[in-house]
């Protein structure tokens, strides 16, 4: 019996022996066991970032988000070692949290806790900058009962409020489009499609010479759209809006559109529609673009011929049946020229509140300029497309006073009479707020008081010019008389001569 027992004892200890080499040859299985024992024990749950993802030479787009974010974090929590970073698309030096420093927050009553680290990677890869053998990653902490909040509220928090971070530290660039011909599939589409420069446009809604209350119902308008995803959501309607421009030249379109983008803290994009061949083109463009944008078609009732495109088919419509030989000739010739250019009104339309508009990048704005309004097709413009429509009108007495702060530092009370013959003149002459600011411009020979004497001389002039007898003193009806004329003509004469100066 006790040989028995000590070989069944030996047969249960090589069984375990087996058992423990055979989960020694599989490592996986003793991570998923590790992991089962740690989560059972463990009541926190872990949330882990990596700095690279499936693309291995572009950082995560998250990452980049939550970097962001913690940027922000670092300063209201006050973390004791920070880094600082500065790339060429920044305004001012990143701040982020150091590696191997926690940062504890609160969202809603759960507790988090931050910290960034770094591994090796686990395979081999090239690395294009020094430094780059190590990746960073942030991981955050939290107790696993607050598993759907994180998820569901916290997480889309971080990404907006991190969005946010970068919109407003990144260097804002001005965008134009190439010419098709220079386009690449190669090395980045957007690179080759959109060529930008730096924009530094000084402008402000407060520099604007337009009326008060006019500027901030414009600027309510797009305060209402920045934060207005939700809405546009629960409406059913794409995250866009249009505005158009119109107005005669001079009267502040395009530094009303770089006061926008300084606003909302957006790029701009030029969209240059004479560059454009066709609508394929053209929807590749918006492809390309980014959000956080304003997508601009200056005078675009001058970029290409998109004036008056129905008239135009209904009147070759209704001369079909009376065409000759020469009309027919005449209409080949034309289709012949158009093969080259095939932009469309409709693909424009398409372009604004197409379906491709809404597939895109949201949270974009369009804006067309115009000098004339009435010459736009009204598909073009209707609500929905252009949603507000803007007049840029010439200088009033409201304006003025604005360019007068802007450009002189002075307002009413110091040049109380020049001020009231100014508003007495722009109430009856039609000049631009650029017209009017090149008057306001001050020199060392030229003072405020001559600036504004200037401008009153120009004023008078131009409404000479609109009314020339507004100025000339009545004078009194001469009659002639000749000697030859009967006593009772020149009796009449006179009566009526008398009666005149009476009336």
């Amino acid at each position: 019996m006790a040989t028995k027992e000590l070989w069944a004892g030996i047969g249960s200890a090589l069984a375990f022996l087996f058992t423990l080499i055979t989960m020694a040859m599989n490592q996986s299985r003793i991570k998923v066991l590790i992991n089962k024992i740690s989560a059972y024990l463990n009541p926190y749950k872990q949330i882990t970032i990596p700095e690279y993802g499936a693309e291995r030479f572009q950082r995560s787009d998250l990452f980049v988000v939550v970097e962001a974010y913690l940027s922000d974090l670092c300063r209201e929590l006050g973390a004791r070692k920070l880094k600082a970073e500065l790339e060429s698309h920044m305004q001012s030096p990143q701040v982020s949290v150091d590696d191997n420093q926690e940062i504890i927050e609160t969202f809603r009553g759960a507790r988090l806790w931050w910290y960034a680290d770094t591994e090796s990677p686990k395979s081999n890869i090239i690395c294009s900058r020094p430094g780059d053998e190590k990746r960073r990653f942030y991981r955050v902490a939290f107790h696993k009962r607050f598993h759907d909040l994180i998820l569901d509220s916290y997480l889309p928090h971080l990404i907006d409020q991190g969005r946010d971070a970068i919109a407003r530290n990144r260097q804002r660039r001005l965008f134009t489009n190439n010419p098709s011909s220079s386009w690449s599939s190669y090395g980045g589409g957007h690179k080759t499609i959109w060529s930008h420069v730096e924009f530094r446009h000084p402008a402000k809604f407060d520099m604007l010479a337009m009326e008060p209350a006019k500027k901030e119902e414009i600027k309510d308008d797009l305060n209402a759209f920045k934060v207005g995803k939700s809405y546009y959501d629960k409406v059913g309607k794409a995250w866009k809006r249009g505005y158009l421009l119109f107005g005669p030249p001079g009267t502040g379109k395009s530094m009303m559109i770089a006061a926008m983008a300084n606003h909302l803290n957006y790029d701009i994009y030029d969209l240059e529609l004479t560059a454009v061949k066709n609508n394929t083109e053209l929807r590749k463009l918006l492809i390309e673009t980014k959000g956080k944008s304003i997508i601009v078609i200056e005078d675009i009732d001058c970029s290409v011929d998109l004036i008056n495109k129905r008239r135009d088919m209904k009147a070759d419509k209704k001369s079909d049946d009376q065409s000759d030989v020469k009309t027919m000739l005449q209409k080949k010739e034309d289709e012949k020229d158009d093969e080259d250019s095939k932009l469309t009104l409709s693909g424009v339309l398409n372009f604004i509140d197409g379906l491709w508009s809404a597939c895109c990048q949201e949270e974009r704005i369009f804006v067309f300029t115009t000098n004339y309004k009435d010459k736009l097709d009204p598909a073009l413009i209707r609500r929905g497309r252009m949603d507000m429509h803007i007049e840029m009108s010439y200088c009033r007495y409201e304006a003025f006073k604005v360019l007068a702060h802007n450009y002189l530092d002075i307002d009413e009370r110091q040049f109380f009479e020049l001020f009231g013959e100014i508003h007495r003149l722009l109430e009856q002459v039609d000049m631009s707020p650029a017209d009017v600011a090149e008057h306001l411009i001050r020199t060392e020979k030229k003072d405020a008081g001559a600036c504004l004497e200037s401008l009153v001389r120009d004023l008078k002039k131009l409404n000479a010019q609109k009314n020339p007898a507004a100025d000339c003193p009545p004078q009194d009806p001469v009659l002639t008389v000749t000697p030859d004329l009967n006593p009772t003509v020149i009796n009449i004469f006179e009566e009526a001569r008398d009666s005149t100066l009476e009336s």
